[in-house]
């Protein structure tokens, strides 16, 4: 009995030994396939309010993007129930986590948090202010598991009104008794004083082409190379370069963390343009781009149909790019 089970243990122990050295041994060489980078949409709360009408609870969008199966929400801070420039309270960080919960209970994350800051202006402490602001911003992506925040550079504000700004395409004049190059010093020195509440956070800035300084790619890759930093990247707007985009969204794309993706359907509020997103997508997966495709349906249809329909044309761009 002995000697049967010492052959049975022994025969077992070549067995398993054998198995090891199958498993161990170098299989043949295969080629290997190219692992086409993997893009995720998520819906902008933007897309359901432009501004012009009550808002849409941020809550709505969640619901919205968990029935048409889309994998994240960007949430436009002014949409939220809160005041944008009060200090936090407890009453804002218990409805942060009512809307962290109601993401999760639907399947859906929470992957960007746009907010507005303007940094161009000669007043220090109105600078202050506004670095002090992307402060309280970054502790609400914190505290709603978000990963990135939309940096803005700011603008001279000499075109007053946004709808007289767009119908100058973006462009307006250098405050009277300053220079680009005061705008840039400005912009460079508040980020400066932001990032380290990023990292601690571990909140990327994506600084966005959002007229002002970063309405041209070379105003925007010379803020961001100011920094040698892995918290601050670029978030690129596919609506955002009127004129000849596709050249300036490749110049942007090495650098890029997001993406918001403009859709006009019904013609767009304030502009539309004819964007080509197999392009874009092209451009995208030339740097081996693997985050978040946001939609941002800026045009004057109804979201109900101009949502769906906008995100199956992402869909259908970067699944078949």
């Amino acid at each position: 009995m002995k000697s049967n089970r010492r052959s049975f243990l022994s025969g077992a122990a070549l067995g398993a030994a054998g198995y090891t050295l199958a498993r161990s041994a170098p299989l043949a060489a295969a080629p290997a396939a190219a692992v086409k980078p993997r893009v995720k949409l998520a819906i902008s709360s933007y897309s359901y309010w432009h501004f012009r009408s009550a808002r849409v609870p941020i809550e709505t969008v969640i619901d919205q993007a968990a029935a048409l199966g889309v994998e994240g929400v960007d949430i436009l801070h002014r949409q939220m129930d809160i005041a944008e420039r009060d200090p936090l309270q407890p009453d804002h960080r218990a409805y942060l986590r009512r809307l962290k919960r109601h993401a999760f209970m639907r399947g859906v994350d929470l992957v960007a948090f746009s907010i507005h800051q303007d940094f161009v202006d000669p007043d220090p402490e109105y600078r202050g202010q506004q670095i002090e602001h992307t402060h309280k911003c970054i502790e609400i992506a914190y505290e709603l598991g978000i990963p990135c925040i939309r940096l803005n550079s700011g603008r001279w504000n000499t075109i007053r009104s946004f709808d007289d700004l767009m119908k100058a395409r973006g462009l307006e004049p250098v405050l009277p008794g300053h220079t680009e190059e005061d705008g840039f010093k400005w912009c460079i020195d508040s980020i400066a004083r932001c990032l380290p509440k990023a990292e601690a956070c571990g909140v990327i800035l994506a600084l966005e082409n959002h007229w002002g300084l970063t309405s041209t790619p070379e105003g925007q890759l010379r803020i961001a190379q100011a920094f040698d930093s892995p918290w601050l990247g670029l978030l690129m707007d596919t609506g955002n370069f009127l004129e000849d985009p596709y050249d300036k969204l490749e110049l942007i794309a090495p650098k890029t963390v997001f993406v918001q993706a403009k859709t006009y359907p019904g013609g767009g509020e304030w502009y539309t343009l004819d964007l080509d997103y197999r392009r874009i997508a092209r451009i995208l997966a030339h740097v081996n781009y693997a985050g978040y495709v946001s939609l941002e349906m800026e045009g004057k249809e109804a979201p109900d149909t101009a949502v769906p329909k906008s995100i199956a044309l992402l869909r259908d761009a970067f699944d078949g790019s």
